[in-house]
């Protein structure tokens, strides 16, 4: 039996209780199918790129299945058509993740727990100073230096000439 991760996403307007009674519901059919659900995490209600089926939160549930092919195939099938699934992705791994998954890691530290308060470098930005991309802001290199403005508007409309 292969290794599998499936993610599912489930509309907003569902309650937690119907989404822990999908969960039995998918394991229920690889257990049925001779496979085994070794792991569940529900990462709760969040956000989605852009709006699918005119929701735009959804519960989204991690599994972690040890089934044969033909148990995920009869799981996608009732994935895709439960009216409560939005999306799913099954993807076959080498060996399953013990612990928590990276998006609870990411949960648990907190909003921007672990951020430096600042950008990039010491002035934040990119390193540079008001808006420049690094550098001092006097260094002009090998251009020399510019001559007055008054001097540059001349030399462009040819008054001088």
């Amino acid at each position: 039996m292969a290794f599998y991760e499936n993610v599912f996403i489930a509309r907003q307007d569902i309650s937690t209780a119907q989404v822990e009674a999908l969960v039995a519901q998918f394991s229920d059919i690889i257990k049925g199918q001779g496979g085994e659900v070794t792991k569940t995490e529900q990462w709760g209600l969040r956000n989605l790129a852009y709006r699918i089926k005119k929701n735009k939160k959804g519960h989204y549930v991690l599994m972690n299945i040890q089934a044969s092919g033909n148990a995920v195939a009869e799981l996608e099938r009732n994935m895709r058509i439960h009216e409560d699934i939005l999306r799913y992705l099954t993807v076959r791994v080498e060996k399953l993740e013990e612990g928590q998954s990276a998006m609870l890691l990411n949960k648990d530290r907190g909003e921007r727990g672990d951020r430096p308060e600042r950008g990039f470098g010491e002035r934040g930005g990119f390193g540079g100073g008001r808006g420049g991309f690094g550098g001092d802001r006097g260094d002009r290199g090998d251009r020399g230096e510019r001559r007055p403005r008054f001097e540059r508007e001349e030399a462009s409309t040819g008054e001088n000439a």
